[in-house]
């Protein structure tokens, strides 16, 4: 990238960068990604909770050497939380010094010493040698209002200030913006942006998540893992795991584990370890013996065709 942007980043930087943060990416994932980098678009993730829409904004920053900018959305989100506000404190003491801390009548306590900074600002006004990537993370947490505030980010890469005037962006940050689909998002937002749906990994793809992020876990045991997280998401659970919850399922397994590291996985461990992948108490209920036995099955029917 000459520039210090990416909108001429090649497809092969882009494999790179996933490969040096170990984010195994779909050929649909690189496509898409590249497209927004090199059309300056917004990014729009959607997919199940724990499927790596969050970890992809992470990624990118890690990947290309530029800084995280994260907003974590809510209900009740406001313009102060997410744009920028006033340094109430500091105005008033510096209206109340003796010496003013203004020094005549025309200077204003409303200039960018007593800005502050939200991550929508901040995004905005960074100076690094390359724009930062901007995770608008879980959007459809926040109320329809707050997508408004996001339309003049998004379309222009500027932000009004009424007592300073327009901040514009010298070089785009890379958006990216998450949603869980708990709600729908407006047109308007959706046709700023560039579409990337991230489905639940196959069993092959979610293996080589596991080998990449946990190589201290032996790679049958590995195999037997992602088998029994594949025949869980079979079952008519309230949330269902996601990747995240099977790399933490791998990541205590693997701490738990002395001597016996490549032994075939167990009903007893399943049993005792199932809360690394089950969240909601209705769902570990459904952890029967019967299930217990199915999902071992499922273990030991992987480590046979290996």
């Amino acid at each position: 990238m000459t520039d210090g942007g990416f909108g001429d980043v090649t497809e092969d930087e882009l494999r790179d960068a996933f490969r040096a943060t170990d984010y195994v990416a779909d050929d649909d994932i690189v496509t898409t990604v590249l497209l927004a980098l090199r059309l300056g678009r917004p990014l729009l993730v959607e997919g199940d909770p724990g499927a790596g829409k969050t970890e992809l904004a992470k990624v990118l920053a890690e990947g290309f050497g530029t800084d995280l900018v994260r907003l974590q959305c809510y209900e009740g989100l406001a313009a102060e939380n997410a744009l920028y506000e006033w340094n109430y404190t500091k105005q008033l003491l510096a209206v109340q010094a003796e010496d003013g801390g203004v020094d005549d009548a025309d200077a204003s306590v409303f200039t960018e010493e007593y800005l502050l900074e939200r991550p929508l600002l901040e995004a905005l006004s960074s100076e690094g040698d390359r724009p930062p990537v901007l995770l608008i993370d879980e959007v459809d947490r926040a109320d329809e209002e707050f997508e408004a505030l996001l339309l003049e980010v998004l379309s222009d890469f500027q932000v009004s200030i009424p007592e300073l005037g327009t901040v514009s962006a010298d070089q785009p940050p890379v958006v990216v913006i998450t949603s869980n689909r708990t709600r729908g998002l407006s047109d308007a937002l959706k046709r700023r942006c560039l579409y990337l749906h991230v489905e639940p990994p196959s069993f092959e793809k979610e293996r080589a998540i596991v080998e990449r992020k946990v190589p201290e876990l032996d790679g049958a045991v590995a195999a037997e893992l992602c088998a029994v997280t594949q025949r869980l998401r079979e079952e008519p659970f309230r949330k269902q795991p996601g990747v995240a919850e099977t790399l933490d399922w791998a990541r205590a397994v693997a701490q738990l584990r002395a001597d016996d590291g490549d032994e075939p996985l167990s009903t007893t461990e399943i049993e005792h370890t199932i809360g690394c992948l089950l969240k909601e108490v209705e769902d570990v209920e459904r952890v029967d013996e019967t299930l217990l036995e199915t999902l071992a099955d499922a273990a030991r029917e992987t480590r046979v065709s290996e």
